[in-house]
């Protein structure tokens, strides 16, 4: 059988209820199948060249030039009652498009990284093991949704990017700065990313094969059927590395089906996901050649009812192995299986023509199954309302509050209220003001190993969250955007120690307070060029550590600048730059810059990707180095059945 279909079968056919003592995972010749090497995969590099040399010469059929989205007329949904245009909404929310240069990326969190209040920080290549945060706040405190339903991982947030969509179906990525439990729930302190997958426009069928640096070999395929009243997408992808360093050898998997349906009921979408990561992990967790391999599911349905009305559910299931030391499988090693349910009644309709109501219903279960953590279980329900006045080129105002009762009888209060006021053609002023929440995870109340303890006796962490500031848009190809925020927590998480040679403990920080300045400018001189520049800078109280060491929470950016420029130099070029000036708490500033080629339409597409070309040395978790610079090159064949 061919080894990418097998793998594929194995995800989705994998039991869904394996045993947490099951023998397979104490095997070690189970772990030695699994060592990351580069076998069974088809020499791509003559395909390539022959791929670069044909694509340059041949016209395409189609030679249509691809538009990049317009800041003028993006249209955001994240942390608003309605739907607004960013000039209008009083929230700052970041919508990344994939769409104009999907071949230039390699992982998400290339798109991720260009939003300068987004701090990624990665363990390994291939996204492997990537925390994610927004304007200071920890990666457990950065909400992580799929289609509007949480991803979040009840065992430990480091596995919030764990997602098991491929890179290919995700049309864009709406990032919301500031606090968003009024309408989302628990761990939105420091903001919300909401991947959204694509919806096919026609049947089309593509194939991507790379190659590159420290044994990268890339595959992935695309299916799309289009039918007058339904659609479904199939894709899947791989990518292997046997890595830059001993012990940082990766292999990531992902499968994904989405149907959507048009029918009297209304429209209903379908996804059913998987993933499979196998990865080690040198110094992820401390001085340990460690290793890792996880795995996910994900099933969500969506129902329209009415044009104001929908209701969804939705499944996930995240399994972990993890070994201490990679070369005695029998020592020290730590299994988890977690679970997660979701149900979700929203509505959100027009009170008058310039009035909007949303409400929301949530009920959500998390249980897990551990060697480490033991066996642990809670539930949560939540109802929320918000009402919002808006006139366009005038001004808006939102008012909004979220009760959610969890299971022991603790209940909190989210309030929120936003505004925004045109005080010219092109200028508005901008404030709002909310509370936001989280539980610990599993991981925090009951952790231990050699170097880490959790620590039972955690208070739920909650923060205000204030920010204020102006916009400017002189033209509909140019918008800017100055904030000034401030985060008060209150029981913050965080790991801390007194020394070097103590453990890492689990504890509640009081008086945190983050103080920050973000600015942006968003250019579009024609349609085929775009240019991103923006910029945060942070500053963070010191005295809530006491003189403690800590692990996570005062790893953030004191400053962080991004640019990022899409440019189609020739009717068969796009170019992508992205460079990243970025300055860690207590450290020297690096420069990281990426660069991607592709040929942006036509049936044969090469590609192009340079991975940190300043070949920096660099760390985003301390004593975790990162890559230096790396190329991946490849071709992507894409056929499109024209209806007649």
């Amino acid at each position: 059988m061919n080894p990418l279909l097998d793998r594929a079968i194995k995800i989705f056919c994998q039991p869904l209820f394996e045993s947490i003592d099951e023998a397979r995972w104490h095997d070690t010749a189970d772990i030695q199948r699994h060592a990351l090497v580069s076998r069974g995969i088809i020499p791509v590099m003559p395909v390539l060249a022959i791929a670069f040399a044909v694509g340059a010469a041949i016209n395409t059929y189609a030679q249509q030039t691809s538009s990049l989205p317009s800041a003028a007329t993006t249209v955001v949904v994240l942390g608003s009652p309605a739907p607004v245009s960013q000039e209008d909404s009083a929230r700052t929310v970041v919508s990344l498009s994939t769409q104009p240069a999907p071949l230039a990326h390699g992982v998400i969190e290339d798109y991720l990284r260009t939003d300068s209040s987004v701090d990624i920080q990665q363990r390994g290549g291939g996204g492997i093991m990537a925390d994610i945060s927004v304007r200071g706040a920890s990666f457990e405190q950065t909400l992580v949704l799929v289609n509007g339903l949480r991803m979040d991982n009840a065992e430990t947030s480091h596995f919030n990017l764990d997602l098991p969509i491929p890179l290919a179906t995700i049309e864009r990525f709406d990032v919301l700065h500031g606090t968003g439990s009024t309408l989302y729930g628990s761990d939105a302190i420091g903001g919300v990313v909401d991947v959204r997958t694509v919806r096919p426009v026609s049947t089309q069928l593509s194939l991507k094969s790379g190659v590159g640096s420290y044994g990268e070999n890339e595959l992935s395929a695309v299916a799309d059927l289009v039918e007058k009243n339904w659609s479904d997408a199939l894709a899947g992808d791989h990518q292997l590395s046997t890595g830059f360093m001993p012990d940082r050898d990766y292999r990531t998997e992902n499968l994904s089906n989405e149907s959507r349906l048009s029918s009297r009921l209304g429209q209903t979408d379908l996804l059913l996901a998987g993933d499979d990561r196998a990865y080690g992990a040198n110094q992820f967790y401390g001085p340990y050649m460690s290793w890792e391999r996880t795995k996910g599911w994900f099933a969500a349905l969506t129902q329209e009812w009415t044009s104001h009305t929908q209701s969804s559910m939705a499944y996930r299931r995240h399994s972990d192995i993890y070994l201490l030391e990679r070369d005695q499988p029998t020592g020290y090693k730590n299994q988890h299986i977690d679970d997660g349910f979701e149900g979700v009644l929203r509505d959100q309709r027009p009170i008058s023509r310039s009035l909007n109501l949303a409400t929301g219903l949530e009920e959500s279960t998390d249980q897990i199954a551990s060697t480490n953590l033991g066996n642990h279980g809670r539930n949560r329900g939540a109802g929320y309302a918000a009402l919002e006045w808006i006139k366009p080129a005038r001004g808006s105002l939102s008012l909004g509050g979220r009760e959610e009762v969890f299971s022991g009888g603790r209940a909190v209060f989210s309030p929120m209220i936003s505004a925004t006021r045109w005080v010219s053609s092109t200028a508005t002023i901008f404030a709002s003001a909310s509370h936001g929440f989280r539980l610990p995870t599993y991981l925090d109340l009951y952790y231990s190993d050699p170097s880490t303890r959790g620590n039972p006796n955690l208070k739920p962490e909650s923060a205000w969250s204030f920010d204020g500031g102006v916009g400017w848009f002189p033209t509909p190809k140019i918008a800017t955007r100055l904030t000034v925020f401030y985060s008060r927590q209150h029981d913050t998480i965080d790991y801390t120690r007194a020394s070097e040679n103590d453990p890492w403990q689990a504890s509640n920080l009081a008086g945190l307070r983050f103080t920050g300045v973000e600015a942006s400018f968003d250019w579009q001189p024609r349609p085929t060029q775009s240019l991103r520049v923006s910029w945060t800078g942070l500053a963070g109280a010191q005295g809530a550590l006491h003189g403690l060491e800590s692990e996570y929470v005062f790893n953030y950016p004191v400053n962080n600048a991004r640019l990022d420029w899409t440019n189609q130099l020739l009717r068969q070029v796009l170019l992508d730059v992205r460079l990243g000036i970025v300055q860690r708490f207590q450290m020297e500033p690096y420069v990281v810059c990426d660069i991607g080629l592709q040929r942006p339409t036509g049936r044969i597409r090469p590609y192009l990707q340079v991975n940190n070309l300043t070949n920096t040395g660099y760390e985003e978790i301390v004593n975790v180095r990162m890559p230096g610079r790396a190329f991946v090159g490849g071709v992507e064949f894409a056929l499109s059945h024209v209806r007649r």
